[in-house]
C-alpha cells in the first residue's frame, strides 16, 4: 500500500491561525465631514482599554485646539513625533521606525488619508497601518467618506472641490471594524461657529463653500450608505454572494483620458455592490506610441488607479478598439461593459465612422453597456491630441531622400513605358506602386501623403497634354487627378496602419515566445539554483538591467543572486544594506516597493514578490538606475514571475516530498531495527533464563557436567547479547538524516588484522586465513565501524562452518574500490532468505534472519554501515558449497 504523502492537515490548520495570530486588527473611526467627532471617540474608546491593563499607545493624533479632545490624551502614552524638513517647513510625522520598535498592543494613528512628507519610507499613511497591522499590532485610526477612493467623484460633484489625499477601497474594506460616527448637520455647523473644530478666520470660508448645509447632509447619506452596504456585505449569504460572483463580471475601458477616472470609480463602487469581480482593459493601438509624456502619465495614473481599487489590468492590442473589446468580452465571460462618454467630441471623422458606443452594442447586443457621461469640458485634452499630432510631424533626410529618389525612379519607370507606347492608367499604377513603397519604408504619415500629392503633380507634369507644364487642358484630368491622389492617400494610410499592426503582431508574438520558453525551460530546471539563474539570466536578457533574486529574507543574512548586465556600471549597490532593508520590507509586507512606487521610493531597484498560495516564495529586484519601469514592463514581469512561482513551489513541494520520503525510510529502519531487536533478544534471553532457573530449581539433582554446561550456555548467549548492543552501539555513529561518518585514511590490513584478531580471542579454535595484496590499501573509512562489520560476518561465517572448517578473508583492489571478501566452507544461506537478507526480517514470518541462531541483526547493520561509505555489498552461495559475503569501499 502506497503511503500517504499529503500535508499533514493540522500542521496547514496550525499554520493558517498562527498566519492569521500575526495580523493586527483595523478599527476605522468613520465620518462624514470634520468635527463630527472621529478622534474624540477613538480616544475615548482607548482610554477604556488603557483603564483595562491594554497596553495603548498614541502614534500620531493631529493637533487640536478643542479642550475636550486634548484633555482625552491627557495620562495616555503618547509617541514622539518624527521630525522633517520640506522647503525649509519643519512637519511633524507620524514615526513608523520607533511605533515597530515600541510595538504596543494598541495604537491609535489619526488621519488615514493622510499624505506623508517626502523622505519618509511610505508615501501614504494607510502605507503605515499596513505595516503595523502586518507585524500583529493593532490599530485605530479615523478618515472621513471624501477621502475613499472610488467616492471621490461623487463628493467632487457635491462640493465641487478635489480631495487629493485618498485611501484605496480595498484598504477600507479589510478593516475588521467600522464605527460610524454621525452628528446631526446642523449641529455640526453651530460647532463651526462656536470655532470648536476651525479657526476663526477660517470658519466663514469654510461654511460658505464645502460645509454648507445640503453639502453636509448628502455627504452623511453617502457615509451612512457606505456603513450600510458593508454591513449587507457581511450579512449576505455565502451561497448567494458566489452566485453572484459567479453570474456578473465587469469591464472598463481605460486610456490616457482623464475622464477614465470617473468610470473606473463608477466600475468600482458597482463591483462592489454586487460583490462581482472586474476588469479594466486598455487596448494598445497605432495610436499608442505616439502619445506626448502627458496622455502617458495619464494612462499610468488609470491604471494605477484601477489596480487600487481591486481591478485585474489586461493590455490587449487591436486596430479596431470596439473590435478588440468584444472579442475579449465574448472570451472572458463579461457580463457588463463601461465606457465613458464626451459631449463635445466632435470631428469630421464621426460623420462616416460610427460611434464607439454603437460599436460595441452591435458587436454585443446581449451585453449591459453603461455610458458614464463626462462632467467635464474636454477642451485640455483634445488640446493635447492637436499639438501632439504637430509634434509627430517629424522631417528626416535619410526618409525623405528615399521618397525622392523612389519618385525619381517611378517618372523613369513611367517615361520608358510612355515611350513603348503603354496607355496612362499603367504610368498612374506605377506611382501608386511607389507610394506604396514609401508608405512601407518610411515612419509615419508624413511621407506617404506628401509623395500622393507629388506622384500626382509628376503625373500631370510629365505625362498629360501640354507637357511639362501644370496645366491639364483635357475636361477629364482633373477627375483623374483627385481620384489618384485619394487612392494614393488611402494606399499609403492602409501601409502604415499595416506596417503598425504588424509590429504590434511581433511584439505579441515575441513575448508569447519568451514566456513559452521561459515556461519549456523552468519545467525542465532541477534545483533552486538552476530556476534562479535561468531567471535572472532572461530578466537581464530582456529588460537589460541588472538583476537579484532572493530566496529568503536577505534580514537573516542570506545572499541573493545577482546578475549583472554588461553594460551597467559593475558595482555592489543591489547587495548594499539599504537595498537589502527594501528586499526585507518586501518580503514581511509582501508588497512591491523601490523606485517607481510608493514606498521607500530612493531605492536604486522595483523590488517585488514571487508570491504563489499567498506564499511568498522570493523577492526579485530589478535595477532602475538608468529609468524607472514602465507599465508594460511591469505586467510583462508579473507574467514571467508567475511562471516562476510556480517553478519554485514545484520544487519546494519536490523538495519537501523527498524530506518526507527521507522520514518515511527513516522511520521504516527503525521500526525494521525494533522488530529486528525484538527476534534477537527473544531467543537468547529465553535460553538464559530457562538455564538459569533450571540450575536454581535443580540444584541437587544435576550433576558437574550438566551445571557446567548450561552455565556455559548462558555465557555464550550473554556475550552474543554483548556483541549485539555493540553493533547497536555502531550504528549510533552514522549521522541520523544523511548517514554520514567520519572517515580518515586507514590501511586496510590493520582493519582486517583487528577484526582476525578478536574473532580468534572469541573463538580460539576456529580456522581463518587472509590474503591481502602486495601493495599497501590506504581507504578513507571510519576504522572502528568496519572493523564491526568484519567481526559481524567473520562470526557468521564461523557460526554456520561444520567441524572448524576453513574461512578466507580475501582483500584485493578493483578498478576505484577496495574488495573485502568471507568466504566459509558451512552450509550456505536458503534460498529463500537471500532476498531479505539485509533487511532484518523475513515477511513470511516463518523464520527470522535475525534470530541469534540465525545470521544475526548484524547484517543489516552492515549493509548500512557500508551505505554509510558510498561502498556496497553483497552476499551468494559458492557452487562447491559455503558462501561468500563480499563489500567494496571506495578508495578515494
Amino acid at each position: 500500500m502506497q503511503e500517504d504523502k499529503r500535508p499533514n492537515p493540522d500542521k496547514l490548520l496550525e499554520d493558517i491561525l498562527e498566519q492569521q495570530k500575526k495580523v493586527g486588527k483595523l478599527k476605522i473611526f468613520f465620518g462624514y465631514a470634520a468635527g463630527v467627532g472621529k478622534t474624540y471617540s477613538m480616544l475615548d474608546e482607548a482610554r477604556e482599554h488603557f483603564g483595562n491593563g491594554v497596553d495603548v499607545l498614541v502614534g500620531y493624533v493631529e493637533p487640536h485646539t478643542r479642550p475636550e479632545t486634548t484633555q482625552l490624551l491627557e495620562g495616555l502614552p503618547m509617541l514622539p513625533s518624527k521630525k522633517t524638513s520640506y522647503r525649509n517647513i519643519e512637519l511633524k510625522e507620524f514615526d513608523l521606525d520607533a511605533a515597530l520598535i515600541r510595538k504596543p498592543e494598541l495604537i491609535l494613528v489619526d488621519e488615514l488619508a493622510h499624505t506623508n512628507a517626502h523622505g519618509l519610507r511610505n508615501k501614504k499613511r494607510y502605507q503605515d497601518i499596513e505595516e503595523l497591522l502586518n507585524t500583529g499590532i493593532n490599530v485605530y485610526t479615523t478618515v472621513n467618506v471624501q477621502h475613499i477612493e472610488s467616492l471621490n467623484d461623487i463628493v467632487q460633484d457635491i462640493t465641487k472641490i478635489t480631495v487629493r489625499e485618498t485611501v484605496p477601497d480595498t484598504f477600507f474594506d479589510r478593516a475588521d471594524s467600522v464605527k460610524l460616527i454621525d452628528i446631526d448637520p446642523v449641529e455640526l455647523l453651530k460647532r463651526f461657529e462656536e470655532g470648536k473644530i476651525y479657526s476663526p478666520d477660517r470658519v466663514a470660508t469654510a461654511i460658505n463653500n464645502f460645509f454648507t448645509v445640503e453639502n453636509l447632509r448628502l455627504l452623511r447619506e453617502i457615509a451612512m450608505r457606505k456603513v450600510a452596504d458593508r454591513i449587507s456585505h457581511e450579512n449576505l449569504n455565502t451561497r448567494r454572494s458566489f452566485a453572484k460572483m459567479a453570474n456578473t463580471k465587469l469591464l472598463v475601458c481605460i486610456g490616457p483620458s482623464p475622464s477614465s477616472a470617473k468610470c473606473i470609480r463608477w466600475t468600482a463602487r458597482t463591483a462592489e455592490a454586487f460583490h462581482a469581480p472586474w476588469v479594466a482593459v486598455y487596448v494598445e493601438n497605432m495610436d499608442s506610441g505616439r502619445f506626448t509624456e502627458q496622455q502617458q502619465k495619464s494612462l499610468r495614473m488609470n491604471m494605477d488607479l484601477a489596480e487600487k481599487l481591486g481591478a485585474e489590468i489586461v493590455t490587449i492590442n487591436g486596430d479596431n478598439i470596439a473590435t478588440a473589446v468584444a472579442e475579449y468580452a465574448k472570451l472572458s465571460g463579461i457580463t457588463n461593459i463601461v465606457i465613458g462618454k464626451s459631449r463635445n467630441k466632435k470631428s469630421f471623422k464621426n460623420v462616416f465612422e460610427m460611434d464607439f458606443e454603437d460599436q460595441l452594442i452591435s458587436l454585443l447586443p446581449s451585453l449591459e453597456i453603461h455610458i458614464i457621461p463626462d462632467s467635464n469640458t474636454l477642451r485640455p485634452y483634445r488640446k493635447t491630441r492637436r499639438f501632439h499630432f504637430r509634434s509627430q510631424v517629424q522631417f528626416f533626410w535619410r526618409d525623405a531622400l528615399k521618397s525622392i529618389v523612389l519618385l525619381m525612379l517611378a517618372t523613369i519607370v513611367s517615361i520608358e513605358l510612355r515611350a513603348l507606347g503603354i496607355g496612362e492608367q499603367n504610368v498612374i499604377m506605377v506611382y501608386i506602386l511607389s507610394v506604396l513603397v514609401i508608405s512601407r519604408i518610411t515612419i509615419g504619415y508624413l511621407y506617404g501623403i506628401v509623395s500622393s500629392f507629388l506622384s500626382v503633380l509628376a503625373f500631370n507634369f510629365f505625362f498629360t497634354v501640354p507637357y511639362y507644364t501644370f496645366n491639364a487642358i483635357q475636361a477629364g484630368y482633373p477627375v483623374t487627378f483627385f481620384i489618384m491622389l485619394l487612392v494614393a492617400l488611402f494606399a499609403s494610410a492602409l501601409t502604415v496602419r499595416i506596417k503598425t499592426q504588424a509590429r504590434l503582431a511581433v511584439e505579441r508574438e515575441r513575448r508569447t515566445e519568451v514566456l513559452y520558453e521561459i515556461n519549456k525551460k523552468l519545467l525542465a530546471a532541477r534545483g533552486l539554483d538552476s530556476i534562479v539563474n535561468l531567471t535572472n539570466e532572461y530578466v537581464v536578457k530582456l529588460f537589460n538591467r541588472t538583476v537579484i533574486f532572493y530566496t529568503e529574507d536577505p534580514e537573516n543574512g542570506t545572499i541573493g543572486y545577482l546578475k549583472q548586465f554588461s553594460e551597467e556600471i559593475k558595482d555592489d549597490i543591489l547587495q548594499s544594506e539599504s537595498e537589502k532593508a527594501v528586499a526585507h520590507w518586501v518580503f514581511v509586507n509582501h508588497k512591491p516597493a523601490g523606485a517607481g512606487t510608493d514606498t521607500l521610493m530612493g531605492a536604486k531597484a522595483y523590488y517585488f514578490p514571487v508570491v504563489s498560495q499567498k506564499k511568498i516564495l522570493g523577492v526579485m529586484g530589478i535595477s532602475c538606475e538608468k529609468s524607472l519601469l514602465d507599465h508594460d514592463d511591469r505586467l510583462f514581469l508579473q507574467m514571467i514571475t508567475a511562471q516562476v512561482a510556480m517553478a519554485l513551489e514545484r520544487q519546494y513541494l519536490s523538495d519537501e516530498q523527498r524530506i518526507i520520503l527521507v522520514e518515511s525510510e527513516k522511520e521504516k529502519m527503525r521500526s525494521n531495527l525494533l522488530r529486528a531487536i525484538s527476534h534477537d533478544l527473544r531467543t537468547p534471553l529465553t535460553a538464559i533464563l530457562g538455564a538459569s532457573s533450571a540450575i536454581l530449581e535443580n540444584q541437587a539433582s544435576f550433576d558437574e557436567s550438566t551445571k557446567n554446561n548450561l552455565i556455559a550456555n548462558i555465557i555464550e548467549d550473554s556475550q552474543w547479547l554483548i556483541r549485539m548492543v555493540e553493533n547497536l552501539l555502531s550504528v549510533t555513529r552514522i549521522h541520523e538524516g544523511t548517514m554520514n561518518v567520519s572517515k580518515s585514511p586507514e590501511a586496510v590490513e590493520e582493519i582486517v588484522a583487528e577484526a582476525v584478531s578478536r574473532i580468534r580471542k572469541r573463538f580460539p579454535e576456529s580456522n581463518i586465513s587472509v590474503k591481502v595484496p602486495n601493495e599497501l590499501l590506504i581507504v578513507p573509512m571510519d576504522g572502528t565501524l568496519i572493523a564491526q562489520v568484519l567481526i559481524n560476518l567473520l562470526e557468521n561465517a564461523v557460526k554456520h562452518s561444520q567441524n572448524n572448517t576453513a574461512i578466507d578473508v580475501n582483500v584485493k583492489k578493483n578498478k576505484n574500490y577496495a574488495v573485502i571478501e568471507v568466504i566459509d566452507n558451512g552450509e550456505g544461506i536458503a534460498a529463500e532468505d537471500l532476498p531479505y537478507l539485509f533487511t532484518s526480517f523475513v515477511p513470511n514470518g516463518k523464520k527470522s534472519a535475525d534470530s541469534s541462531r540465525g545470521m544475526g541483526i548484524g547484517l543489516s547493520i552492515c549493509m548500512s554501515i557500508i551505505k554509510a561509505h558510498q561502498g556496497k555489498m553483497s552476499a551468494e552461495n559458492r557452487k562447491s558449497g559455503g558462501a561468500v559475503f563480499r563489500f567494496s569501499l571506495p578508495l578515494s
